[in-house]
C-alpha cells in the first residue's frame, strides 16, 4: 500500500507512537486487503466497549493508549454493559473495568454515546461520504440505506482510523465491490420486523460477498424493518451491505419458508420467558411510537426491559413516550444493549422473550439463556392486558 511523505512520517513515529500505532494497524489491514492507498473518512463508530467484549487486554490497550492519543475526526461509540444512571447488581470488578473503559474513551475525545444506532442520532453525511463503522448493524444500514461508503471494522481498525482520520481504500469502499453477485429472493410474504430478520439470517449465512442483493418486494424499507435486515445479516456472515438492484448476471437464490423455519427453529430455544428484552439494535423513537401505541391502555404481565441509547430517551422523554411505556410496566436501560450485557444471565433468567433475531444468537451463545422469538405485536399482545 502507497503512503504519502506525511502519512510515511507519522507511520515512523514523528507525530507519537499512539499515531504511530493506528497507522501500523491501518497499514497491516490495507496490505492484508489489497488497498492502494488509504482515504480520508468522515466519520468513525467503535466497538469494544462493553467490557464483556474485550476483556482485561482490551482495557489496559486502551488505558495506556488514550494516554496521548486523541481522535482527529467525529466518533462515536457503541454500548457499554450497563446504565451508569441507574444502580446494577454486577460484580464491583465488572463495574471498575467497565468504568476505565469509559474514563479511556473519554480521554480519547469520543462523544461517549454508547449506541448501535449512531445513524438515529447524528447527522449524517452526504450520500457517498466515507466512515469506518466497526458495529455491524450501523455498518450494514449506513452502506444499504444511507448510501454511506463503510467497511465492516473491527474495534482496532475503527479506532484507528477515529485517530487517523483515514481508512485502506479498500472493498465496500470502493463501487466494484457495492454491486451484488447474488441476489436472495423470499418465496413468501414478508409482513413483520421479525420476518426480515429471519430473512437477514438466511442471506449473511448463505452468502459470502461483501454485497448481497435482497428481493422483498418493498419498494422501500421502513426504519424498523430495514434495521431488522441489516442487524442480521451482520450477525450471521461478513457481508456489510445489501442492496436491491438485481442485474442480468446475477445468480438467484431462493429463501422459502422452510429454511426460515429451520432458522427459527435453530435460534427460538424456549416456549416462552420469564423476561421480555427489547433493544438489539437499541429501539429508536420509531420503535418507542409503536411500542407505546401497542400498549396503551395495558399493563406487561411480565418484566420488560427496554434498551435504547440516552439521545433516544431523551427525545421520547420530550414527547411523553417514555412514561407512557412506564406506566404499563415497560423499565428502560440507557448506554447498554440486549446484547451481551450482563444484566440477562443464567442466574437470573431461564429465557428471555425478544423479537430480535440478533439478541437471539448472542441471548443463546453468549448469555447462555432461552429465547422465545416472536414479532413485537405478538409479544405486545400476549404479555400485555388491559387494565
Amino acid at each position: 500500500m502507497q503512503l504519502t511523505g506525511e502519512e510515511e512520517n507519522m507511520l515512523r513515529g514523528e507525530r507519537g507512537e499512539s499515531l504511530a500505532v493506528a497507522y501500523r494497524i491501518l497499514l497491516a489491514i490495507g496490505e492484508a486487503t489489497e488497498a492502494e492507498r488509504l482515504i480520508p473518512v468522515k466519520w468513525a463508530h467503535i466497538s469494544g466497549v462493553n467490557y464483556n467484549t474485550i476483556g482485561d487486554s482490551g482495557v489496559d490497550f486502551l488505558e495506556e493508549f488514550s494516554k496521548s492519543a486523541r481522535v482527529a475526526i467525529r466518533t462515536t461509540i457503541n454500548p457499554m454493559g450497563f446504565d451508569q444512571n441507574k444502580t446494577v447488581n454486577l460484580s464491583e470488578n465488572f463495574t471498575q473495568k467497565q468504568m476505565s473503559i469509559v474514563r479511556s474513551y473519554h480521554m480519547l475525545g469520543t462523544t461517549t454515546s454508547f449506541t448501535c444506532v449512531p445513524y438515529e442520532i447524528f447527522d449524517i453525511p452526504e450520500k457517498g461520504s466515507a466512515v469506518s463503522f466497526a458495529e455491524s448493524n450501523a455498518a450494514v444500514f449506513s452502506n444499504s440505506i444511507l448510501g454511506l461508503l463503510t467497511n465492516r471494522e473491527s474495534a482496532l481498525s475503527a479506532l484507528a482510523s477515529s485517530i487517523t482520520g483515514k481508512s485502506p481504500y479498500s472493498n465496500l469502499l470502493m463501487d466494484k465491490f457495492r454491486r451484488a453477485k447474488v441476489t436472495v429472493k423470499p418465496d413468501y410474504e414478508l409482513a413483520t420486523e421479525l420476518d426480515y430478520g429471519l430473512l437477514g439470517y438466511f442471506a449473511g449465512n448463505t452468502v459470502r460477498d461483501n454485497c448481497i442483493g435482497i428481493n422483498a418486494g418493498e419498494e422501500k424499507l421502513d426504519t424498523i424493518k430495514a434495521k431488522a435486515l441489516s442487524a442480521a445479516i451482520g450477525t450471521s456472515g461478513s457481508c456489510g451491505m445489501f442492496t436491491k438492484e438485481e442485474g442480468a448476471k446475477q445468480e438467484i437464490i431462493s429463501c422459502g419458508k422452510e429454511e426460515v423455519t429451520t432458522i427459527k427453529d435453530e435460534l427460538n430455544t424456549a416456549e416462552d420467558g420469564d423476561l421480555i428484552a427489547l433493544g438489539s439494535p437499541q429501539l429508536g423513537l420509531n420503535e418507542l411510537h409503536l411500542l407505546a401505541a401497542l400498549i396503551e391502555g395495558k399493563r406487561l404481565t411480565k418484566r420488560c426491559i427496554i434498551f435504547c441509547a440516552r439521545a433516544i430517551h431523551n427525545q421520547a422523554k420530550h414527547l411523553g413516550l417514555i412514561d407512557r411505556i412506564e406506566h404499563a410496566g415497560g423499565e428502560f436501560m440507557c448506554d447498554s444493549c440486549t446484547c451481551l450485557t450482563p444484566l440477562i444471565t443464567r442466574a437470573d433468567f431461564d429465557s428471555v422473550i425478544t423479537n430480535s433475531v440478533k439478541a437471539a444468537y448472542y441471548l443463546n451463545h453468549s448469555n447462555r439463556v432461552g429465547v422465545c422469538l416472536k414479532d413485537l405485536k405478538t409479544i405486545m399482545k400476549e404479555c400485555a392486558d388491559y387494565n
